[in-house]
């Protein structure tokens, strides 16, 4: 039974609260400490990515923070909602990452899937602030009530739920492998142009195997640019249509769900923008070269530029390459400007390697049972999580009764 006894905020069961620099630091490509911010975290762990700046250990020393094992990072600003543990990595935190140290008396696990539920993800959109980039204040994180049970029964449930994670931990593993095995056969055919150990001849004018040349990316798909329906029009949004934006591509070869959904009608005010099934997303403007599939019909924003394939042979071959694309989408994009954008007149004229069409199709042959795999395992993995936050409530409120020995 809930009563006001067992009724806390975030503030009454954490000894701080608090967020990192608010100001730019001096980088030190050298340095060994990671400077990171709300968008390094996801699904519980901290993320190290190629773009993410490095400072040195005095620099680390002004501007560091009381973290701990103790301690839980969670995304306030931009990509707000995501969160990770802190495991003793040496990074220094951005204004958009926030900080949680749970108290010793609490079980900190508890708190993490409180902070991942529905409930807070929703509260803490609600309570964003800002026109282009959401931001949440630290006071609304310390503001969020929530029931916490005794000790024994946050340990329980926090026991319940991990055996999920756990599931979910060894699916994504699965996932990562078949995913390096595309990526191995991809450079080994068609960068180190050996196919089944036999080295190709190469053309010394082109630089590729003999009979190989060079297409264009609109040469084997259409091109679409996303766009943004009005945002004044509340109509538009809140429906079951998928609207992609570079956040919603970062962690896995398919886009499975979006932060935001657009209605019939809002998105058949732009059925240009339409894009089908296996289609190959680009983010192109700010943090370039992130690259998704697309799991069913969807529509994207404006930072996002789409290869909607003529042909389905061609898609995990350009999928791969694109792998590897950041760098070339930064040179195209940079322009003189602080933010990197490739327009749709840049993307649809990179060049890719075209070899025989017969090649390309005993990759795609390959490639595609691998492919089903891991969108099958993501959409399990989909399931456990779904199943997993309907099962917190009911724990947490007492509709299932846990045993506490």
């Amino acid at each position: 039974m809930t009563t006001i006894e067992n009724i806390v905020t975030l503030e009454d069961v954490t000894s701080r609260i608090g967020d990192g620099l608010h100001g730019t630091p001096n980088y030190d490509e050298n340095g060994d400490y990671y400077f990171i911010n709300g968008n390094n975290l996801s699904n519980g762990k901290i993320v190290i990515k190629s773009d993410t700046k490095r400072i040195s250990r005095e620099e680390y020393n002004k501007i560091k923070k009381d973290l701990s094992s103790r301690t839980i990072l969670l995304a306030i600003n931009g990509t707000i909602g995501n969160l990770a543990f802190y495991n003793g990595e040496k990074i220094a935190l951005g204004k958009s990452a926030c900080y949680l140290n749970v108290k010793e008396d609490i079980e900190i696990k508890y708190i993490r899937y409180l902070l991942e539920h529905d409930d807070f993800q929703k509260y803490a959109i609600a309570f964003a602030t800002g026109a282009t980039i959401k931001n949440l204040g630290l006071k609304a994180v310390r503001d969020y009530k929530f029931i916490l049970p005794p000790l024994p029964t946050q340990r329980k449930i926090a026991s319940i739920l991990s055996a999920y994670d756990d599931l979910i931990e060894n699916n994504l593993k699965r996932i990562k492998l078949l995913e390096e095995i595309a990526q191995r056969t991809y450079e080994e055919w068609f960068v180190k142009f050996c196919i089944n150990g036999e080295q190709l001849p190469i053309d010394e004018k082109t630089g590729l195997p003999l009979g190989w040349s060079f297409i264009e990316f609109q040469d084997i798909g259409q091109i679409v640019t996303g766009k943004t329906p009005s945002t004044t029009n509340q109509s538009f949004y809140s429906g079951d249509i998928p609207f992609v934006k570079t956040p919603d591509m970062s962690d896995h070869p398919y886009v499975l769900t979006t932060n935001q959904y657009l209605s019939e009608l809002g998105a058949n005010t732009q059925k240009n923008k339409f894009i089908s099934k296996n289609s190959l997303m680009i983010s192109c403007i700010g943090t370039v070269g992130v690259v998704a599939l697309a799991s069913q019909l969807c529509q994207t924003n404006q930072q996002i530029n789409t290869i909607v394939f003529k042909e389905p042979v061609f898609t995990y071959y350009v999928y791969c390459f694109a792998k590897g694309i950041k760098p070339l989408l930064e040179a195209l994009g940079s322009n003189g400007a602080t933010m990197a954008n490739v327009n749709k007149g840049k993307f649809e004229k990179i060049k890719i390697a075209y070899p025989h069409l017969k090649l390309i199709e005993e990759f795609h042959s390959l490639c595609k049972p691998l492919f089903d795999l891991i969108l099958n395992l993501q959409k399990q993995n989909q399931e456990l999580k779904e199943s997993r936050d309907i099962l917190l409530p009911k724990l947490m409120n007492g509709t299932i009764k846990v045993s506490e020995s």
